[in-house]
């Protein structure tokens, strides 16, 4: 689908960021090999982001194009 307006392009990056980035190299280098806490952080700290990012496609589906698949009136 063509970019019809910015918001179409930020929730198409934030989708793009959600489910192709592949995080788990960052993981390895910020959690030590049996390192307990610093694992329950990093998961705590990818749920938020996924949250926030998600916050973020969901604040912008009335604005998609109407012909969007994932287009919701407000």
């Amino acid at each position: 689908m063509r970019a019809q307006t910015v918001t179409h392009v930020e929730y198409e990056i934030f989708q793009y960021i959600l489910d192709e980035i592949d995080v788990e190299l960052l993981k390895e280098q910020m959690c030590p090999s049996g390192d307990l806490t610093a694992e329950s952080r990093w998961e705590k700290g990818l749920k938020n982001t996924a949250k926030l990012i998600g916050n973020l496609c969901e604040r912008r589906l009335h604005k998609l194009p109407k012909n969007h698949l994932d287009y919701k009136e407000k």
